[in-house]
């Protein structure tokens, strides 16, 4: 099976989307730091790391030091589909991502979006 584009995309190219997203909605890039640390389990010092390394998305997921046990409450449709319903963990793993910015952007507040915990 081929493997998904988005897959090998550089997550240092995709990391500027999310804060550009962010801000022109009023949001910082702290706050889209600490949505990333929260699902992914890198310190801010981690992220940086990876970004300056340059790896691909599939890697910064397989990378991750512990995904958020409190992911699967991420529910919502975020890029055409339901992110509850994606089978493959890296994909679910993106979108919730995609899903979780995207919260930011619309004005959720931090503690909802983490789903109650930090």
């Amino acid at each position: 099976m081929t493997k998904h584009k988005v897959y090998t995309m550089s997550f240092a190219k995709v990391y500027p989307l999310y804060i550009a997203k962010a801000e022109r909605k009023g949001k910082t890039k702290a706050e889209v730091d600490t949505i990333i640390c929260w699902l992914t389990g890198y310190s801010p010092e981690e992220l940086q790391e990876q970004i300056d390394k340059q790896i691909d998305i599939e890697t910064f997921f397989a990378e991750a030091p512990e995904l958020h046990p409190s992911r699967s409450l991420i529910k919502g449709v975020i890029c055409g589909v339901r992110v509850e319903d994606i089978e493959e963990e890296t994909m679910k793993n993106i979108r919730y991502m995609d899903k979780l910015i995207d919260e930011l952007a619309k004005g959720k507040k931090m503690e909802k979006i983490l789903r109650g915990s930090s």
